[in-house]
C-alpha cells in the first residue's frame, strides 16, 4: 500500500507543471474574473483584464515559436512561475508588466513621419540627410509640390498632431 501511494506521489511531483499550470493560468483567474465581474470595484475588473491580456499574448508567443519552444527544456516551469507572478494579487505581476510594456506601446504609439529621405547610393557619396532630401525633392518634383509640403505640415501641426490628408493633393 505504501509503495503505490509513494509512486503516486513521484508521479504528481514529476507532472507538476502539468498539473498546476491550467489550475494557476485558467482554473483560478477565471473564479478571479467572475467574481470581480460581479464587484463595484473597477480595480479588480482591470487586474484580470490586464492578466487576460497578458496571458492571451503569451499564448500567442507559445503557439508562434512551439517548434522553438519545445526545444526549451525548463519552459514550461518558467511558465508557470512566470504565470504565478501574473496571477497573485501580492506580486501584481500583470499591472507591472501593463504598466511598463504593454500600456506605453499602444497609448502613446510612436509616430512616423514618412519624408523623402532618398537611400545612399554608395559609401563614398555625401550623407543623407534632410537639405539633400529637400534638394532631391525640389529638383524631382520642382518647388510648388514641395511649398505645399511644408504647408500640409504647417496644417497638420496646427490641428493637435493630426495629419490632415487632402484627397485631391497628388505629388
Amino acid at each position: 500500500m505504501g509503495s503505490g501511494a509513494g509512486s503516486f506521489l513521484k508521479v504528481v511531483l514529476k507532472n507538476f507543471d502539468v498539473l498546476a499550470g491550467p489550475v494557476v493560468s485558467l482554473v483560478y483567474p477565471l473564479y478571479a474574473s467572475i467574481r470581480a465581474i460581479e464587484t463595484k470595484s473597477p480595480v479588480d475588473d482591470q487586474q484580470w483584464l490586464t492578466y487576460w491580456v497578458l496571458y492571451s499574448m503569451i499564448t500567442l508567443i507559445e503557439l508562434t515559436f512551439a517548434k522553438l519552444i519545445e526545444w526549451i527544456p525548463i519552459w514550461s516551469y518558467a511558465k508557470l512561475i512566470l504565470t504565478c507572478w501574473l496571477v497573485i494579487p501580492y506580486f501584481s505581476g500583470a499591472a507591472y508588466v501593463y504598466e511598463h510594456f504593454v500600456r506605453p506601446f499602444f497609448v502613446n504609439p510612436q509616430t512616423i513621419n514618412i519624408w523623402y529621405v532618398p537611400r545612399k547610393k554608395d559609401v563614398f557619396s555625401k550623407p543623407d540627410d534632410i537639405l539633400t532630401a529637400a534638394e532631391k525633392y525640389i529638383e524631382e518634383h520642382g518647388t510648388d509640390a514641395f511649398e505645399k509640403i511644408i504647408h500640409k505640415a504647417d496644417k497638420s501641426r496646427r490641428n493637435d498632431g493630426y495629419s490632415v490628408f487632402d484627397e485631391d493633393y497628388r505629388y
